[in-house]
């Protein structure tokens, strides 16, 4: 494969693009986020994407937040590998069965520990956040084998829609003091949080944003460079 900057750059011309685009042998072209240029100066390039893990609070398949997360993988696009952490099978915590961990279990970890970012999506239910997604977080808190907790010091980025008045603010809330116990990584600001999202739906029940996508695409702009920042400074960046 080969590697070229944006053709602005290679011309010499004055730009803030730094994009990094990505030749493959059998013409597709991919897309390095800015870490990757770092990366690729100190001659340490991989290539590999940032991979975002969707959490969403609801279990049902047309879930409002679900349907939102989609959204949220249609506007970040071939910016990073974005998929939705599927966990309706993982069992409530019990310390009966806590080691050896279930299968859902072990996947579950896995999968949080090899993203970069978390992005939740969550519903409000009674001022909170779901009982589903609590035990989730139950089961990432505990520490395997010898290693930390799964989530600790993941980036983190929340966002949730309800058919109220008010949205999710307070589940949001909670769920941020959760998640910064746990000493994970949360993007505080910007938060989303979309009330009445009946307002924002077709004839069939689908999700459309009409209103409210472009502060979507903005979170989204502000997780992948907080995600990125991250990188950078593990790798030794500045």
């Amino acid at each position: 494969m080969r590697l070229r900057r944006c053709s602005a750059w290679a011309s010499g011309k004055e730009t803030t693009c730094d994009t990094l685009y990505v030749n493959f042998l059998d013409g597709r072209e991919g897309v390095c986020s800015k870490s990757h240029i770092l990366c690729l100066e100190r001659g340490q390039c991989s290539l590999k994407r940032i991979k975002i893990l969707a959490i969403v609070g609801s279990l049902r398949q047309g879930s409002y937040n679900r349907q939102l997360a989609m959204l949220a993988k249609e506007i970040v696009g071939d910016r990073a590998d974005f998929e939705i952490l599927e966990h309706a099978d993982v069992p409530l915590l019990n310390q009966d069965y806590e080691w050896p961990p279930p299968e859902p279990v072990k996947r579950v970890r896995e999968a949080v520990k090899s993203a970069d970012g978390l992005w939740f999506f969550t519903p409000e239910y009674n001022h909170y956040f779901p009982g589903v997604l609590k035990n989730l977080i139950d089961w990432l808190s505990l520490p395997v084998g010898k290693e930390p907790p799964v989530i600790v010091k993941k980036p983190c980025a929340i966002s949730g829609t309800t058919i109220g008045m008010h949205a999710t603010a307070c589940a949001q809330d909670h769920l941020v003091t959760l998640l910064s116990y746990l000493d994970a990584d949360v993007m505080n600001k910007p938060r989303l949080t979309i009330p009445y999202i009946l307002e924002q739906v077709d004839s069939e029940g689908r999700v459309t944003l009409s209103k409210s996508r472009k502060y979507l695409e903005r979170q989204a702009d502000a997780f992948l460079e907080f995600v990125e920042k991250r990188i950078e400074c593990a790798s030794g960046g500045k």
